[in-house]
């Protein structure tokens, strides 16, 4: 599964991560979110080791999202040395994620 991410934790998790971070901002309403959700959790478990994957949810942690821009979910930010290197706004399958995150390995 991936890691929760929070406002509180956002630093230590993904800033300070010396391996690429893919993060999912999501929210429970969001229906689009609920078919990547799933290739998210795959992701992780197929990267564990090599990359971080966690999730966001926008309406428990307005201060990341805010902080990122983020309007459009899901939105999935790529990091490497606390920096977003890549993006993906909306569902798209999961090679293209596996893709997007291979180039940060």
């Amino acid at each position: 599964m991936a890691l929760e991410i929070t406002d509180a934790n956002f630093e230590e998790v993904v800033l300070k991560s010396d391996k690429p971070v893919l993060v999912d901002f999501w929210a429970e309403w969001c229906g689009p979110c609920r078919m990547v959700g799933p290739v998210v959790d795959e992701i992780s478990k197929e990267y564990e080791g090599k990359a971080l994957v966690g999730k966001v949810n926008v309406d428990n942690n307005p201060q990341i999202s805010t902080q990122f821009g983020i309007r459009n979910i899901p939105a999935l930010l790529f990091f490497k040395n606390g920096e977003v290197v890549d993006k993906q706004v909306g569902a798209v399958p999961k090679s293209v994620l596996a893709g997007k995150l291979d180039k940060q390995l």
